[in-house]
């Protein structure tokens, strides 16, 4: 459906391309995988770069807008979710997930509506309205390398400014050994959302240790950073978003690291229609990862409302877990809700499969915090995200 917000409608990134050539899908032709080219890099400036939100908080898919004489696409109606019985699973809360910093990427500083963040070679201010505290580390932010300027909503299109030097649209950059393109767009995302690093780290854990090729399936898989992790560790993914550039900034990504062999489908389908159809061809997964937006389009304007479809969706999610199974995880940005609202949702919809159901945040945590109170030397903690994940024991 949408294909992380961060997790509205408007023009697509080119999670949300790059300059690389793109590969063929892997595995067997599907009917739901349709054709994307890869992205072409363009030696414009930043500034220039029109991207597209994911979400209510994250780059979303472009839809197409219907002329006057078309009908309008109207929601589809919410998916049931069926009757469960048997016991919930266990249940740990609060459950904080931290990352820290890995490799190229680090939260530096926060305070002031704003963050200050390394990406690769450049170090980024962005708005961040959960930064409710002041800057610890102040002279750091004048050496900015790119810092966005514009409306301070999620939604809200601005522009980058450069204070340094002029830079370009498009940089390399490496996180748990999968290489991928960071990009400045209009919406103030970058291709990646590191918090997230909690998650694949798990992930990869679970690929690597499984002593078989474990299949998973990346849901609203934006720009495919969990993909490639998943599958340089072993496993055959199947990457689902609406978006046409995302899944064409994706495969560039995979060309980026010459990994053109790596078992990956790229598959521009909005995720309802897809998992449905999924279910009713008895696909089996093990791993399944969705990170919904608040709202979005598919590919041929169908709508998602995540407090109307959350619930049918991770219906059909569970259906599709293998008898083996090793977790289903969901994200959730920029909903006004506690985690307990998706962690009780969660262990209804895996009512009778056992196991354990962990819920709570995912954070940041600043890396150049200073010693103050008593601390010994810990940065603050940001918020970004609320998260459910089930796992068989």
């Amino acid at each position: 459906m949408k294909d992380k917000q961060r997790r509205s409608p408007g023009k697509a990134p080119p999670k949300s391309g790059p300059s690389r050539k793109s590969a063929p899908p892997a595995g067997p032709a599907r009917s739901d995988a349709a054709v994307v080219p890869p992205f072409k890099a363009q030696a414009k400036p930043a500034t220039q770069e029109p991207h597209g939100q994911r979400s209510s908080s994250r780059p979303q898919p472009a839809s197409p807008r219907p002329s006057p004489s078309e009908p309008r696409q109207e929601a589809p109606a919410p998916v049931t979710m069926r009757p469960r019985t048997g016991d919930k699973p266990a249940e740990r809360v609060p459950v904080i997930l931290e990352t820290a910093g890995e490799a190229d990427y680090r939260l530096i500083d926060s305070g002031d509506a704003l963050k200050l963040e390394q990406y690769g070679p450049y170090t980024i201010v962005r708005p961040e309205a959960q930064a409710l505290w002041p800057k610890s580390q102040a002279p750091l932010w004048e050496r900015a390398d790119a810092i966005f300027t514009g409306d301070t909503d999620e939604d809200g299109m601005g522009r980058w400014r450069f204070p340094r030097e002029m830079l370009g649209e498009t940089w390399p950059m490496r996180l748990l050994d999968a290489e991928f393109y960071g990009r400045f767009t209009s919406f103030r995302h970058v291709g990646v959302f590191p918090e997230q690093l909690a998650h694949w780290r798990w992930m990869k854990t679970q690929v690597e240790e499984a002593g078989r090729p474990l299949k998973v399936l990346n849901l609203f898989g934006y720009t495919g950073v969990a993909s490639l992790i998943a599958a340089k560790a072993g496993a055959e993914v199947t990457h689902v978003d609406a978006s046409k550039k995302a899944i064409g900034w994706g495969r560039e990504n995979q060309a980026l690291g010459r990994g053109e062999s790596l078992p990956i489908r790229w598959i521009c389908d909005d995720a309802m229609k897809f998992i449905q159809r999924e279910e009713r061809r008895g696909s089996r997964y093990d791993i399944i990862l969705t990170d919904p937006p608040k709202f979005g389009r598919g590919p041929n304007g169908e709508v998602w409302h995540l407090f109307d479809h959350l619930a049918g969706m991770l219906d059909i999610c569970r259906e599709l877990l293998s008898d083996d199974a090793r977790g289903l995880v969901l994200t959730a940005y920029s909903i006004r809700a506690s985690f307990y609202s998706i962690h009780e949702l969660m262990r209804e919809v895996m009512r009778g499969r056992g196991g354990v159901v962990e819920s709570g945040e995912l954070i940041l945590r600043e890396t150049a915090g200073s010693k103050q109170d008593g601390e010994a030397g810990s940065g603050r903690a940001l918020s970004t995200s609320l998260f459910s994940r089930w796992v068989p024991k």
